[in-house]
C-alpha cells in the first residue's frame, strides 16, 4: 500500500512539473511577441530617422522630419501593438474569415462578398490625392516592416492569436486601410434593418399601431405611407431569423446597435477661461482590445493627437494646436432596399424602367477551413448588389419571383473619405475643416469643430437625392423598376446642414434629429436618440459658462431622462396604493420595490438596485405590450422604446389599445399590465439574486463586456483575454452603456464610448482623453487593460503636444533609421 502511495505521489508530482513546464514554455513563446519599446530598428523605406516616444500610458508620440516617415512609423507602431486586430479587420472587409474559422463565419463572408467592399476600396486608391496615396503607401510599408521583423526575429508570430490560427499574414496594401474605413461605414448604419422591420410590421399592424411601435421623432409630421402589401402583393414566405449577426466576429450590427456618439462644443463667450471647448465620445461595440488606439503624429502642418483605428493612418477624433474635431453618427438615410422583379422567362434578367436587363454577375470562391470551398454568384442591378433572402430576414418580405437589391452611398469606388480625413488633420480653422469635409463620402457623420475663435458643426458624407414621388420615401423596400423609386444622385455638399458660430455659443449632438426638413431633403426619418439630448440640454442650460470639468461631468452623467419621464406614467396608479401585504408575498415584494422607486431620482448608478428594477420592469412591460400583437417579431425589440411607452401610457392617438391582450377574453388596462409586468420582473430577479431588494446592484449585471472576439468564449482562456467591469448608465444616459437585450445576460453592457476626449483651447495641454481598455492587443502586456479601470472610474489621461511631457516617465524611446548609404 505504501508503494502504491509513493508511485501515485511521484506520478502526481511529475504531472505538476510537466504542467508547470508547459505553462513556462507557453508563456515563453507567447511573450516573444511582446515588443520592446526601447528597441531601435534599421528599416528599408525610411528617408530619415524617426523617434517613437511612448509615454507612461503607452501612447506613441511620433517625431519625424518627413510626413511620409511619420505615417511609416504609425503603421509600424499599430502593427507592433495590434497586428492581430488589424488582420481580422482586413479579413472581415475582404470576406475571408472562413479561411481561419471555417463554417462558423461562412454566412458573414458571403454577405461581405456581396457588398464587395474590398473591390471598391482597391479601386478607390486611384481617386485619392497625391499626399493621401503617399500616406497610405508609407503606412503600408511601416506595417510590412514590422511583419518582416516578426518573421526575421522569431517574435512569436506577431501576436499570441497567431499560434492558434497560423494562417500566413499577407503584406499590407493601401487598399486595406480604405477597406477598414468602409467597414466602419457598414457598422455605423442601420437603415437597411429599419426598412426590413417596418415592412414586416406593416404586414401585421394597422398604420396607427405601426406609428406607435416605430414612432417618428416627437413633433415631426409624417404623411401616411402605403402598406407594404399594397406595393408588392405577397404571399411572403417566412424565414428563420439570422444568427450570424450575433457572432462576435460579425461586422453587421443588430438593430439598435448601429453606432451612436456624443459631441458638444462651447464658444469662447460660453467658456469660463475664454477658450473654446469640445467634448467627443463616439460609441461602438465593446471588444478587447477596444477598436481605438491613441497616438500623436508630428506632421509638417503641426502636431495632432487623438484616437486612431489600427489599420487606418489618420487621427479620426482629436486635436492639433489650432483645431479640435469630433464625430457623431449623423443617421443620414443612406441605404435603400429595392424589390427587383426577375424575368420569368429568363432568370438572368430583371425588370427596369426601360424593360428587361441582364444582371451584372461575377463568381467568387470562398475558401473554408476544414471544408470544401464554396462558390457563390454575385449579382448587381442598376440599384446595387443583390442580397439573398437568407440575410437580414429579407426572405420574409421578398415575394416569389423577386430579389432584393441595395443602394448605399458606401458602394462606390469614387470614395475620397480618406483624403478628407488626411486634410482634416492639417486644417488650421473650422472653415478649412469644413472644406476638407467636402470630400467625405461614407459613413455620414456630424463633424463637430472648435478652433481658437469659434465652433461649428458640419454634416459630412454623401446624402442620397430621392424623387419626391418615391413610394416609400426610403422607409421600406420599393419596386426598383419604377423610376421614381431610384436615386437621382446625391445632394451638393453645400446643401448639407451646417452650423457655424451659433448665437447661443453652444453646439451639440447626441444622434438626435439635426434638421426638420420635408422629404426629400429630410436627411432621415430614423434618429439615434430622443432621450440623451434632453439631459444634455438641461446640463448645458444650468451654466452660463462652461469649463473642461463641466464638459467631463456631462460626458459622465448617468441620470436617465427616460426613467424620470416614464416611471411616473407607468406607475401612476400603483404608487402608495393598496393595503400593506404580508411579508414574503408577491404583493409585499411589489410594495417594497415601489417604495424604492418612489424615492429614486433616475440615476443609473452601478451601486443601486433601482436601475435594475427599472430596467427589468420596463423590459417585461414592453414585451407584454407587443408580443401578442406582433408575435416573434417582438424579439427584434431588444431595447426599451421610450417614445412607444410614452405614447401607450399617454394614450396618444389611441395607443393605449396596446394594453389589452387581444388573445384573452378579459379587457386588460394599462395599470393591469404595469402591475403584472412588475411582478414578473421582481419574480425573475428574486429567483436569481435573492429576495433582498436592497442588496441588488445594477453594476453586477451591467458589466462592460470588453470580450475578445475570437478567444472570448474559450474555456479558461476567456479569463485572461476578456475584460469585464461594473458600470453605471444605460442606453439613454449621456454616459451611455447599452444593454445587450438578449440571452441569459440581457443587461450586459456591450456598446458605448470606447473613446472619450475633452479639448480645452484656453489651455490645450490640459486637454484629456481615455480609451476603454489599453493600447496593446497582447493579453500578457500590462498595457492590455491598464486604461480600463480609469475609464470605468471616469478618469482621463493628458493630451499634450509638448515633447517634454511626452518623454517624462516614458515607457520607451525607440528609433527607426534608414539603412546606411
Amino acid at each position: 500500500m505504501l508503494m502504491v502511495f509513493r508511485w501515485m505521489l511521484r506520478i502526481f508530482t511529475g504531472l505538476v512539473v510537466l504542467a508547470g513546464l508547459a505553462l513556462v514554455g507557453a508563456y515563453y513563446f507567447l511573450s516573444r511577441s511582446l515588443p520592446d519599446y526601447n528597441e531601435d530598428f534599421t528599416l528599408q523605406g525610411l528617408h530619415a530617422p524617426v523617434e517613437i516616444v511612448r509615454n507612461n500610458d503607452n501612447v506613441p508620440h511620433i517625431f519625424g522630419s518627413d510626413d511620409r516617415d511619420v505615417y511609416f512609423a504609425l503603421g509600424f507602431t499599430h502593427a507592433q501593438d495590434r497586428l492581430w486586430q488589424m488582420t481580422m479587420l482586413r479579413r472581415t472587409a475582404q470576406g475571408r474569415l472562413s479561411e481561419v474559422f471555417g463554417n462558423r463565419t461562412l454566412k458573414i463572408d458571403e454577405l461581405m462578398r456581396r457588398y464587395d467592399l474590398y473591390r471598391y476600396a482597391t479601386e478607390a486608391v486611384a481617386v485619392q490625392d497625391d499626399p493621401t496615396r503617399a500616406a497610405l503607401e508609407a503606412y503600408a510599408e511601416g506595417v510590412n516592416a514590422w511583419i518582416s521583423e516578426v518573421n526575421r526575429g522569431a517574435r512569436g508570430r506577431g501576436a499570441p492569436e497567431f499560434f492558434f490560427f497560423s494562417n500566413e499574414i499577407a503584406a499590407w496594401q493601401p487598399a486595406d486601410s480604405l477597406a477598414i474605413l468602409k467597414l466602419m461605414a457598414l457598422q455605423l448604419t442601420g437603415q437597411l434593418e429599419d426598412e426590413v422591420i417596418r415592412a414586416r410590421l406593416s404586414l401585421t399592424l394597422p398604420e396607427q399601431r405601426l406609428r406607435d411601435i416605430l414612432p417618428d421623432d416627437p413633433g415631426q409630421a409624417i404623411a401616411a405611407l402605403p402598406d407594404y402589401a399594397q406595393i408588392v402583393p405577397g404571399p411572403f414566405p417566412q424565414g428563420a431569423p439570422r444568427r450570424y449577426a450575433e457572432d462576435p466576429l460579425s461586422p453587421f450590427p443588430r438593430r439598435g446597435f448601429s453606432g451612436a456618439s456624443n459631441a458638444w462644443a462651447a464658444a469662447p463667450s460660453r467658456a469660463a477661461a475664454g477658450g473654446t471647448l469640445l467634448a467627443n465620445d463616439p460609441h461602438l461595440g465593446f471588444t478587447a482590445p477596444t477598436l481605438w488606439y491613441l497616438a500623436r503624429l508630428e506632421l509638417r502642418s503641426g502636431g495632432v493627437i487623438g484616437a486612431t483605428i489600427p489599420g487606418v493612418p489618420v487621427v479620426l477624433a482629436g486635436r492639433s494646436e489650432a483645431l479640435g474635431w469630433g464625430l457623431t453618427t449623423a443617421y443620414v438615410d443612406d441605404q435603400d432596399l429595392h424589390i427587383e422583379e426577375v424575368n420569368p422567362a429568363n432568370s438572368e434578367e430583371y425588370r427596369t424602367p426601360d424593360g428587361w436587363k441582364k444582371f451584372e454577375t461575377r463568381r467568387t470562391i470562398i475558401q473554408v477551413k476544414d471544408a470544401a470551398p464554396v462558390t457563390i454568384t454575385l449579382r448587381w442591378t442598376d440599384n446595387g448588389p443583390v442580397l439573398p433572402g437568407s440575410h437580414y430576414d429579407l426572405a420574409t418580405i421578398t415575394p416569389p419571383g423577386h430579389v432584393m437589391s441595395l443602394s448605399w452611398t458606401a458602394l462606390t469606388a469614387q470614395d475620397t473619405s480618406m483624403t478628407a480625413a488626411i486634410r482634416l488633420m492639417g486644417a488650421k480653422s473650422t472653415a478649412e475643416a469644413i472644406e476638407a469635409g467636402r470630400l467625405f463620402v461614407a459613413p455620414a457623420q456630424n463633424l463637430m469643430l472648435a478652433d481658437r475663435e469659434g465652433i461649428a458643426m458640419q454634416i459630412i458624407g454623401a446624402v442620397p437625392q430621392r424623387d419626391a414621388r418615391n413610394q416609400t420615401r426610403g422607409r421600406m423596400p420599393s419596386p426598383g423598376w419604377l423610376a421614381e423609386n431610384r436615386w437621382l444622385g446625391t445632394f451638393p455638399y453645400e446643401e448639407n446642414p451646417r452650423f457655424v458660430k451659433p448665437a447661443t455659443g453652444i453646439l451639440g449632438n447626441t444622434n438626435n434629429k439635426t434638421v426638420d426638413q420635408p422629404f426629400p431633403r429630410h436627411l432621415s426619418y430614423n434618429w439615434g436618440d430622443t432621450q440623451r439630448v434632453q439631459r444634455w440640454l438641461t446640463l448645458m442650460k444650468t451654466r452660463e459658462v462652461h469649463t473642461r470639468e463641466s464638459f467631463i461631468e456631462a460626458q459622465l452623467d448617468t441620470v436617465s431622462p427616460t426613467a424620470r419621464a416614464i416611471l411616473p406614467l407607468v406607475g401612476a396608479d400603483l404608487w402608495f396604493t393598496g393595503e400593506a401585504a404580508p411579508e414574503g408575498t408577491p404583493e409585499r415584494l411589489r410594495q417594497r420595490a415601489l417604495e424604492l422607486m418612489a424615492k429614486w431620482n433616475g440615476e443609473m448608478n452601478e451601486h443601486l438596485p433601482e436601475p435594475l428594477i427599472y430596467q427589468a420592469w420596463m423590459r417585461a412591460l414592453q414585451d407584454r405590450l407587443i408580443r401578442d400583437e406582433i408575435g416573434p417579431l417582438a424579439d427584434s425589440f431588444t431595447k426599451i422604446e421610450p417614445v412607444f411607452l410614452e405614447r401607450v401610457y399617454r394614450n396618444i392617438d389611441g395607443a393605449g389599445a396596446w394594453c389589452d391582450v387581444i388573445q384573452s377574453a378579459q379587457v386588460e388596462t394599462c395599470t393591469d399590465m404595469a402591475r403584472i409586468a412588475l411582478d414578473q420582473a421582481l419574480l425573475e430577479l428574486s429567483e436569481k439574486y435573492g429576495r433582498n431588494l436592497e442588496s441588488w446592484r445594477w453594476g453586477d449585471v451591467h458589466q462592460a463586456a470588453h470580450d475578445h472576439p475570437v478567444l472570448g468564449n474559450v474555456p479558461i482562456l476567456r479569463y485572461f483575454v476578456n475584460i469585464r467591469q461594473s458600470t453605471s448608465g444605460d442606453d439613454n444616459t449621456l454616459m451611455r452603456g447599452s444593454p445587450k437585450g438578449t440571452g441569459p445576460d440581457p443587461w450586459l453592457n456591450v456598446h458605448g464610448a470606447g473613446y472619450r476626449g475633452v479639448y480645452d483651447f484656453a489651455d490645450p495641454d490640459s486637454s484629456v482623453f481615455i480609451i476603454a481598455t489599453g493600447q496593446s492587443g497582447h493579453p500578457l502586456s500590462r498595457h492590455y487593460d491598464n486604461l480600463g479601470e480609469r475609464w470605468r472610474r471616469g478618469e482621463y489621461i493628458p493630451m499634450s503636444l509638448d515633447p517634454v511631457l511626452a518623454r517624462a516617465a516614458s515607457v520607451g524611446d525607440s528609433h527607426l533609421r534608414p539603412p546606411a548609404p
